[in-house]
């Protein structure tokens, strides 16, 4: 197996000490981004290209014989871990061929070991006529769907660039949990622009009545380098988008939904997404596709020829660290590979950086995280962040636990100005 985009990759001093990590009992997850989209919407900042009109069969080919290179090249890093959860994320995943997700899935079975109970979720667009029946994708081993629906709306679907009508979005997750998933997100969008309160119910009602077992319910905001930044559309006023989150919020409790992290909700029947969890306690993940992101621990001598098949001289992955690393976001070029699919990066996560990226993901769940996890997962101590600790909680916007880290009602309110505190 080769690993030589690793090569000649120096490792700075700043590296965190991880003496006191065990990367063996943090979770580690698996993120699968496919680029492609038939439409890039207004709104878009995610690494996702427009399907040409020319485009060729062979390109999918072509692409999960990569992801599949990219998924050997990153097996050592699984340290004798199991997957516990994948999310296939894009562009329009549901884009794919089935034939091409049956060849993915046999690949990643063969290069990792699944936990029995994995959840594997696929984003899924219901305007995209090219996908195969849902039954196919459960089939493979797909158990997760994850809608995106953002309006039932016509005239807000036609404003956000979406290519489905409300029938086509109602239709979908009808046939979702005909075909047998026991588990459907609908991501909605709230302060659309012109958007009235009761349209903002509206559809969260409606993706309730079609069948949603988790409804992701999350703020427009207008993103650098999309359409809408350089032609910004008038939005609902400061007051109005309170209106809306308030009686959102209260309208998602009486339908029995549980808002456990800040745009995220689990229906009576269902559970928190387990992937996304794993983001928000700083678990580990792999990342294969183009301008796919990673996250991983190594412990010092976890990795060396007998486990891993790394080259003995190559000492940045066998020095102990919490590692940051992505693909090239061009499909073309993360095709164009030697050996291997290329890294652009390959980085050490400093301390100070450590504390800033746990709260920008921990203080997202609602019941918080043990201190213990703080410490587990980035080697550091309570003692050694205890000084903010103690403002936030004499300006209320931390709970006063020694066990827990949690936000106060007040604290989701601000949660950027727990954050700051931390930078």
């Amino acid at each position: 197996m080769s690993i030589s985009e690793f090569d000649n990759i120096t490792t700075p001093s700043n590296v965190t000490s991880t003496s006191c990590i065990e990367a063996i009992v943090i979770p580690l997850a698996l993120y699968i981004h496919i680029p492609w989209c038939v439409k890039k919407c207004p709104y878009c900042d995610f690494n996702s290209h427009e399907l040409g009109a020319d485009v060729q069969l062979s390109m999918y080919d072509e692409y999960v014989d990569t992801l599949l290179l990219d998924a050997q090249m990153q097996q050592p890093l699984t340290q004798g871990r199991q997957i516990s959860s994948i999310f296939i994320g894009g562009g329009t995943p549901s884009l794919l061929p089935i034939v091409q997700y049956q060849r993915l899935f046999a690949g990643l079975r063969a290069c990792f070991e699944f936990a029995d109970d994995i959840e594997v979720t696929m984003e899924a667009n219901p305007g995209t006529l090219e996908h195969a029946p849902f039954a196919e994708y459960l089939k493979v081993g797909i158990n997760r769907l994850s809608i995106g629906v953002q309006s039932f709306a016509a005239d807000k679907l036609q404003t956000l660039g979406r290519i489905h009508d409300p029938k086509q979005a109602t239709a979908a997750i009808h046939a979702a949990r005909a075909a047998g998933f026991e588990r459907v997100n609908v991501d909605l969008m709230h302060g659309l622009p012109q958007q009235s309160l009761s349209e903002a119910l509206y559809d969260i009602q409606t993706a309730h009545d079609a069948g949603a077992t988790h409804i992701s319910w999350y703020q427009l905001t207008i993103e650098p380098n999309t359409v809408f930044y350089r032609s910004q559309p008038i939005l609902p006023d400061e007051d109005s988008l309170a209106d809306i989150e308030d009686a959102g919020q209260a309208l998602l409790q009486r339908l029995g939904y549980d808002n456990y992290e800040v745009s995220a909700w689990a229906g009576e029947s269902d559970k928190p997404c387990r992937h996304n969890v794993n983001y928000w306690q700083f678990g580990d993940y792999l990342a294969i596709g183009a301008g796919a992101h990673g996250k991983i621990t190594i412990n010092d001598g976890s990795l060396d020829n007998s486990v891993s098949g790394l080259s003995k001289d190559n000492e940045t992955l066998l020095e102990a660290g919490i590692y940051r690393f992505s693909k090239s976001r061009s499909p073309k070029d993360y095709m164009t590979y030697q050996d291997t699919p290329k890294m652009v990066n390959w980085l050490p996560i400093a301390d100070d950086e450590l504390v800033s990226e746990f709260m920008l993901n921990a203080l997202r769940l609602h019941e918080g995280v043990t201190w213990s996890l703080f410490e587990s997962r980035t080697g550091l101590s309570y003692e050694s962040i205890a000084l903010q600790v103690n403002k936030l909680v004499e300006q209320g916007l931390l709970m006063n636990n020694t066990e827990l880290l949690q936000p106060t009602l007040l604290g989701r309110r601000y949660l950027n100005q727990i954050l700051h505190a931390f930078l």
